[in-house]
């Protein structure tokens, strides 16, 4: 994965006579000083660490097919690659692809007596079935000039943030819960948070497993398979959180 993993530290503005102190440096401690008028629940609070960790399949596929010819003049050899070029095009065409996902690039060489060309198109693909049958019609109707390579996959950075953002949730929600069943344990009631500190996220893409299913099997379909896994993206989350303790009795009165 690239970029650097996102943090996230984020504590509500305390009420009227609320105020913070930092202690060692290390620890954040919150002392209430409620208002003559209100109950004392200065110092009651629970501080609890939620964890989630979420995976994605990838999203895009990115098939990379090559031209080559090698003709006497440069007209030869420019028609050849040409006309494969537009065989090529037409199959994206045909499957719908949109021409802002398809990159095509040409290089010419001059040799002693002849003249290489190489001709590459990228394209992008988000339906991983219009990808697969782009890539078996071209196999199937080109010669061995045109090379079809294997399909790399991807998480799209849209899905990637997506991810991150649902697995720092999932973890906010689960210490939310372990907070309430703490609070409930003790006859007592969840109160308004008071810090929520997100203090690792991870990410990282799939590995292969040793001896795991598709393992010993052979095949270009196990191949695909295995790249889709390998490419699974996985996003991890741990965070702090205080909420502050409240008796069951006021609990009640507020609502």
């Amino acid at each position: 994965m690239t970029g650097s993993p996102s943090r996230v530290f984020a504590a509500l503005m305390p009420a009227g006579g609320d105020t913070f102190r930092d202690e060692n440096q290390t620890n954040l401690f919150r002392a209430l000083q409620p208002p003559a008028c209100e109950a004392q629940t200065s110092g009651r609070e629970v501080q609890v660490t939620g964890s989630c960790e979420l995976s994605a399949l990838p999203d895009r596929a990115t098939l990379c097919i090559s031209v080559s010819s090698n003709k006497d003049s440069v007209n030869d050899v420019t028609n050849s690659v040409s006309r494969r070029l537009e065989y090529i095009l037409q199959a994206l065409r045909q499957h719908e692809v949109k021409g802002e996902n398809t990159t095509v690039t040409k290089v010419l060489r001059r040799g002693d007596n002849s003249y290489d060309m190489e001709a590459e198109v990228s394209v992008v693909f988000t339906d991983f079935t219009a990808m697969q049958s782009v890539s078996n019609v071209l196999v199937e109707k080109l010669d061995r000039t045109v090379t079809v390579s294997p399909p790399s996959f991807s998480l799209s950075p849209d899905s990637l943030n997506k991810l991150r953002r649902q697995a720092c949730l999932a973890a906010v929600e689960s210490a939310r819960r372990k907070a309430r069943e703490v609070c409930g344990m003790l006859g007592q009631a969840l109160g308004r948070p008071l810090l929520v500190k997100e203090e690792e996220a991870r990410e990282w893409t799939g590995q292969p497993e040793e001896g795991g299913a598709g393992a010993g099997q052979r095949g270009a379909l196990a191949s695909l398979q295995d790249s889709v896994r390998k490419a699974t993206a996985f996003a991890s989350s741990h965070v702090y959180v205080s909420f502050e303790i409240r008796p069951k009795d006021r609990a009640r009165k507020k609502h």
